[in-house]
This record gives C-alpha cells, sequence and structure tokens, in this order.
C-alpha cells in the first residue's frame, strides 16, 4: 500500500458501497456535457464539494495524474474515485454509470441512422458532418493556446504534422508522439515545476506492475494473435484497444487514432465515421463512446451491440490498466525534470495530430462547397464567442443540414 497511516484510515473512513458510487455517477452521465474538462469540474462539484468523498488537494493530483497518462482523463478521474470510495466494484460502478448512458444513445442512433434515406435524414448526416469541423477546431485551438505556448512546443507540433502527412496510418502516429517526447527532453526543460503534494491509494505495486505487463502485453501482442488467428472480433479488439492506448490530451484526440483503425481499414465510411463523431457531441458523458456507435455499424461482423460491446471494452481498457499501473509510482516520476520536459513534448505531438485530422478526415469530408464552410463557421462562433453548449450547436447544425439538403 501506499501512504501514510493517517491517510489509509481516512480513506477507510471515506469508503461507501458499489450502490452509492454507481448512484452518483448515474446521475454525472446522464447530465454531464461538454467534454472533459468540463466533466471535471461536474465531478469536483459534486464528488469533491458536496459529497467530500475526497479532498481539494486530492483531487487536483487525480486530475494531475489523469492529464499525464493516455486514455480518457475524465474517466480515469471517475474510475479512480469510484476505487477510492467502494474498492474494485465501485471503480467498475464508476465506470459503468457514467459510460452507459452516452454508449446507449449513441447505439440507437447508429440503428436510427442506417433509416435516415430522405432528405431530412440526408441533411441531419450532413449538419453533423459540419458540426464535427467546428468541435475540432475548437478542440485544436484549446489545446494550442494550452500545450504550445511557446515557440520550442509550436515546432513540435508543426513537426507532428509534417510526421503524419510523410508517415500515415498508426505509424506515423507512434512515430509523432515518440518524436514530441523525445524532443520535449531536448528543448523544454525551462518549465520545471515544484510538486510537493502527495497523491494516495490503495494499489500496491505489485498490483501496478501487473497491470503494467498486462497492457504492454496486450498492445504488442494483441496484432500478433490476430494475424495468426485471422479473427475478426479479435481485429476489431486489437483496433479499438491501441487506439485507446495512444490518446494523449483529451478525448478529441481518440477522433484522428479511431479514423486510422476503422475507416482506413475499409470497416466504416467517411461519412458514418462523421455523422456519428457529430452525434457523439450532442450526447452526455465520455466521448469515448463513440466507440460503442462505431462498432454498431462496422462491418463485417461482429457489429450490432456484439460489435459495440467489444470496442467499448478495448477502448476504455488501456487507460484504466496504465492508470492503475502508474498509481504507485506516481509521486516519484512526476517529481522528475526529464517527466515533466518528456510529456509536454508528447501534448505538443498530440495537438499536431489532432490539427492533421482537422483537415483530413474532417475538413475534406464535410466541406464541399460555401454554404457548409458557412455553416460550420457559424457553429464555430456559437462555440468560441457565444460559449453555447455542444449538444445545442449540433441540434443548430443538423437544422442547417437539412436546410442545404433542401435548398
Amino acid at each position: 500500500m501506499m501512504g501514510t497511516t493517517t491517510s489509509h484510515d481516512e480513506n477507510q473512513a471515506t469508503r461507501g458501497s458499489p450502490g452509492e458510487v454507481f448512484a452518483a455517477f448515474l446521475k454525472l452521465g446522464l447530465t454531464s456535457f461538454g467534454g472533459p474538462i468540463a466533466h471535471l469540474g461536474y465531478f469536483r462539484d459534486e464528488l469533491v464539494q458536496r459529497r467530500k468523498w475526497i479532498d481539494e488537494a486530492s483531487y487536483a493530483d487525480l486530475v494531475a495524474l489523469s492529464q499525464f497518462l493516455p486514455g480518457p482523463a475524465s474517466s480515469q478521474v471517475g474510475f479512480a474515485l469510484g476505487l477510492l470510495r467502494g474498492g474494485p466494484l465501485g471503480a467498475l460502478a464508476a465506470w459503468a454509470a457514467f459510460t452507459l448512458p452516452s454508449a446507449l444513445l449513441l447505439v440507437l442512433f447508429a440503428y436510427g441512422a442506417t433509416a435516415f434515406g430522405g432528405p431530412v435524414g440526408s441533411g441531419i448526416i450532413t449538419g453533423l458532418k459540419i458540426v464535427a469541423v467546428a468541435i475540432v477546431a475548437q478542440a485544436v485551438w484549446g489545446m494550442a493556446r494550452n500545450l504550445c505556448p511557446d515557440r520550442e512546443r509550436a515546432t513540435i507540433a508543426l513537426g507532428a504534422v509534417l510526421v503524419i502527412i510523410l508517415f500515415a496510418g498508426p505509424l506515423g502516429q507512434v512515430a509523432a508522439i515518440a518524436a514530441g517526447a523525445t524532443a520535449g527532453l531536448l528543448f523544454c526543460r525551462n518549465h520545471h515545476e515544484a510538486i510537493t503534494r502527495h497523491i494516495d491509494f490503495p494499489v500496491s505495486r505489485t498490483l501496478g506492475v501487473i497491470s503494467l505487463v498486462v497492457f504492454f502485453a496486450l498492445l504488442f501482442g494483441l496484432p500478433i494473435v490476430t494475424t495468426a488467428m485471422s479473427s475478426q472480433g479479435l481485429a476489431v479488439f486489437d483496433s479499438f484497444y491501441r487506439a485507446g492506448s495512444l490518446v494523449f490530451g483529451g478525448g478529441h484526440v481518440v477522433l484522428p487514432l479511431l479514423e486510422t483503425e476503422v475507416v482506413r481499414s475499409g470497416w466504416v465510411n467517411h461519412d458514418q465515421f462523421l455523422a456519428g463523431y457529430g452525434a457523439a457531441q450532442a450526447v452526455p458523458g465520455p466521448l469515448f463512446t463513440f466507440a460503442a456507435y462505431l462498432g454498431t455499424v462496422l462491418e463485417p461482423a461482429p457489429n450490432g451491440l456484439v460489435g459495440a460491446g467489444i470496442a467499448l471494452i478495448a477502448v476504455f481498457l488501456p487507460g484504466f490498466l496504465i492508470l492503475l499501473g502508474a498509481i504507485p509510482f506516481w509521486d516519484s516520476f512526476r517529481k522528475r525534470e526529464s517527466a515533466q520536459a518528456l510529456m509536454r513534448g508528447a501534448n505538443a505531438a498530440v495537438v499536431g495530430i489532432l490539427g492533421a485530422a482537422l483537415y483530413d478526415p474532417v475538413f475534406t469530408s464535410a466541406i464541399v462547397g460555401p454554404r457548409q464552410f458557412a455553416l460550420a463557421l457559424t457553429c464555430f462562433v456559437l462555440l468560441m464567442a457565444w460559449k453555447a453548449a455542444p449538444w445545442i450547436v449540433v441540434l443548430v447544425a443538423a437544422a442547417g443540414g437539412v436546410l442545404i439538403g433542401a435548398a
């Protein structure tokens, strides 16, 4: 176990039941709109300030850990809070309650989207593709301001775009992140932060090591097993697991990773992909539940509910494994100047990867004329200047898509 006796006793004193955890996170899963940063605010209001499951300093440590690791940041924070409050069953309850509402809505949308054949249905699909342009542009803009505030990191982001152009596919994305991390070690050491706070979780170093071994064994072993067995189900699990393993910097970054895995493989077409991504902005909960939509519509089988289940578990699993693996070693690692520099470079590279995805496939697939561009620009202004909720902007885009189709 980590931490002092006092911290351990305090954690024990605040333990609750998995049922309590499930009820708290179900409320959050039904009402948490706005993306991972907004989710972290909802968590703080509900679980830190109102329910007092954890103190402010410990919550800040947990948020810092989730931002450092690959995976869905808000879901990792929720998983860890469930672990603290209700043990392993509490962690699973937190994930299920926060994730399933939006996953089920997107599965229903996937079934309904296949029935859209008339002008209204095709117009809605057009609008959902267009709103994805505005939402990804907003994500690129916000991440660039936070993660590339100086010329060194802006240059690393530009370098990542060039790597993606030269080496398309998963290899290019891994190479861009690796090159960014290396550049961070060399050029981003002048922002060292002194860290004194302590994070304390009931996770042993043995469990941490086992989790890391499983994480890397699946990451590198699944492609080999999939090739040897020629199983489509394993291929789907492998693709979504790999996408979930490489997401740094927020849920929007999963867009180019999933596009590489499912569109370029021919499992999902561009229109289906961008329509689902647009719909994912209109539901509460984590953006990673976009995987449930993709698992439903992909071809060949397994798809439908089975495909949704495979995709959903596979895309979340690596983030939780690496979280469990990092918790026992986080305090000592994050205090190192080299670790902070490495992550600054990797995060800057992520901005470049998402910027490249903004152009292709998001912009090139959705913006085919001036009307589409005008609607995308309208959505962007609503998000950036008017601070409109994403689900409202999605409705505006869907209505605009219908009008464009009728014109």
